[in-house]
């Protein structure tokens, strides 16, 4: 892309971008987008893509804005077991406790609510609510397992002299496992553990005010177990002196939780979406309000109830084991030279990218001073001519997009078929960065703000059984600019699911590769937060194909000025 229109938009159009909110909700379901403006004018020319799937491997899965937790079965592309592992912080520093005023716990529960939406209410006040983000068969219970992490997450790479910071990659639980403390909810009822699920109910939030005055509050559903009381007795209320007094030494003594899940007999599991960040730990207790005096003559001191919030802060990392399935195994390692009938788009550990050439490779041919030139130039001929007839002022661009058509056989697998990915991600694959449609692109929706940006697209499309036909993806500016400047490099692009469209920062990969000639040592951060993944008709159907029409093409509408 040219540098200096790229700039220009860039830095004009920043600013809009930064103030659009986040989602509060994830990964919405079945939503679909309407009233999008048809450029779509003048005369459609198609024009060849070659396009494969290359296998990103494991990434860097530190400090992500949410995480999944649980197991999914992916019928298409294989099981996803996601792990966690989260540093802790003290809400308030150097707390005291006096021995002497017999501070005894009453209870210690984490809380971590989960992205749901209130249905209703009746008349007794209670709520019916559905979660956002589910994946796997309804009410599915899973084995989970809440540890003391004896794994200290930080902040800077003590290797790198420049004091980058510390990367953590997807497949490094192992290491977390190896170093675990003891079990923490252990409570005798299985839905804290062993047959853990993700509840839809309220749950009921008990408060005792230091006056002995008690209250029931109904909260939002969310992920809600007992912790161990002795561990947070000896942890917190017996900590050796200076090991509260600030949260970096609190974050070494106490380095955090780990999160393990795995499946529990024949139940399959399911997964969800977690906002770690928003959980806490809170420690209940109560105690004398007075030191008492021994005499038994003398009334005990009134008892005070009093409590300790510890947040899930810091550090955090995303733990995946990930075992593909056979044809997703075949389908990482694409071909370079080619393309790849199908390609297969997935996001999370193990994920992909596909990788795309605009235009056919072809070079035979180019133009010296409006002269045609039978010497190859390093540019595809097709993009050659297309420049030659701009500059003989025969050609506007009205309209340029990319069409990916899903392979609805392969996704309709299995029982339950397959989650499809509401949004696809198209990038500078080189410079790492967003097309300049996307900047360009200034749609924006306050109530889904996911949903932002649909003129440049990459939106699903669906029938009218719910299921996935389509994304389309609009070019019109980055194709316009590689028209117009003829110093413009014709980049590679990837494509990749995201989970939110307002994020473009990448991640690390763990281990960098080549293709085509492309290094590629990071990819798009919220293509490793969703663990979704699509199957998507490739660039290389043969003709008689019965999908040769769902083949992925650039289809470009332009009029010729008279």
């Amino acid at each position: 892309m040219n540098t200096r229109i790229f700039t220009v938009f860039f830095l004009a159009l920043c600013i809009a971008f930064f103030t659009t909110s986040c989602d509060s909700t994830f990964n919405e379901l079945g939503s679909d987008i309407v009233g999008e403006t048809s450029y779509e004018f003048g005369t459609p020319v198609s024009y060849k893509v070659r396009a494969y799937t290359k296998g990103l491997g494991a990434m860097d899965a530190k400090n992500l804005p949410i995480n999944p937790l649980g197991i999914y079965d992916n019928p298409v592309f294989g099981k996803t077991k996601a792990h966690f592992a989260t540093q802790v912080q003290l809400a308030v520093l150097n707390p005291t406790f006096n021995a002497a005023l017999e501070p005894v716990i009453d209870s210690v529960y984490l809380t971590i609510p989960y992205f749901s939406t209130k249905i209703s209410t009746d008349a007794t006040g209670l709520g019916t609510y559905e979660l956002d983000s589910i994946y796997g068969p309804e009410n599915a219970t899973f084995d989970l397992k809440i540890y003391e992490s004896g794994y200290y997450i930080r902040d800077l790479d003590p290797v790198n002299t420049t004091q980058s910071t510390q990367p953590y990659y997807t497949d490094q639980n192992a290491e977390f496992d190896a170093v675990k403390g003891i079990l923490l909810n252990d409570d005798e009822a299985d839905n804290q553990n062993t047959a853990f699920f993700f509840s839809n109910s309220e749950y009921n939030e008990l408060k005792t005010s230091e006056e002995g005055v008690k209250s029931i509050t109904r909260k939002a559903p969310a992920l809600h177990v007992k912790l161990n009381k002795t561990f947070f007795k000896n942890k917190i209320f017996e900590a050796p002196t200076g090991k509260l007094s600030n949260n970096n030494i609190f974050k070494e003594y106490f380095r955090g939780l780990y999160f393990k899940v795995d499946n529990n007999g024949t139940s399959e599991g399911n997964m969800s979406m977690m906002n770690f960040k928003s959980g806490t730990i809170v420690i209940s207790y109560s105690q004398y309000e007075t030191v008492p005096d021994n005499d038994p003559e003398t009334p005990l001191p009134k008892k005070v109830n009093k409590s300790i919030i510890i947040n899930l802060a810091g550090n955090t990392v995303g733990l995946i084991e990930q075992l593909n399935s056979p044809n997703y195994a075949a389908a990482i390692s694409g071909n370079e030279t080619d393309g790849d009938d199908k390609l297969y788009i997935k996001g999370g550990a193990d994920g992909t990218v596909a990788v795309l050439d605009l235009f056919d490779p072809t070079d035979n041919i180019g133009y010296t001073n409006g002269v045609l030139v039978n010497t190859p130039n390093n540019v595809p001929d097709e993009l050659d001519e297309l420049r030659e007839k701009y500059t003989r002022k025969e050609l506007v661009v009205n309209d340029a997009s990319l069409t990916f058509s899903i392979d609805n056989l392969a996704m309709n697998t299995g029982n339950p078929v397959a989650y499809e990915p509401n949004r696809i991600y198209l990038y500078d694959l080189k410079n790492k960065r967003p097309l300049l449609d996307y900047y360009t692109d200034q749609y924006a929706n306050s109530l889904k703000p996911k949903y932002a940006k649909n003129v440049h697209g990459g939106i699903i499309t669906k029938n009218t059984e719910g299921r996935g036909t389509q994304y389309k993806i609009r070019i019109t500016n980055h194709l316009r600019n590689l028209i117009k400047y003829k110093d413009s490099t014709n980049v590679k692009l990837g494509l990749v699911v995201t989970e939110n469209i307002g994020v473009v920062t990448n991640k690390r990969l763990k281990t960098s590769f080549v293709t085509s000639n492309q290094t590629v040592s990071e990819a798009p951060t919220m293509s490793v937060v969703n663990m979704l993944g699509t199957v998507l008709y490739g660039s290389n159907l043969p003709v008689g194909d019965p999908n040769e029409d769902k083949k992925l093409k650039l289809t470009i509408y332009y009029t010729e000025p008279k």
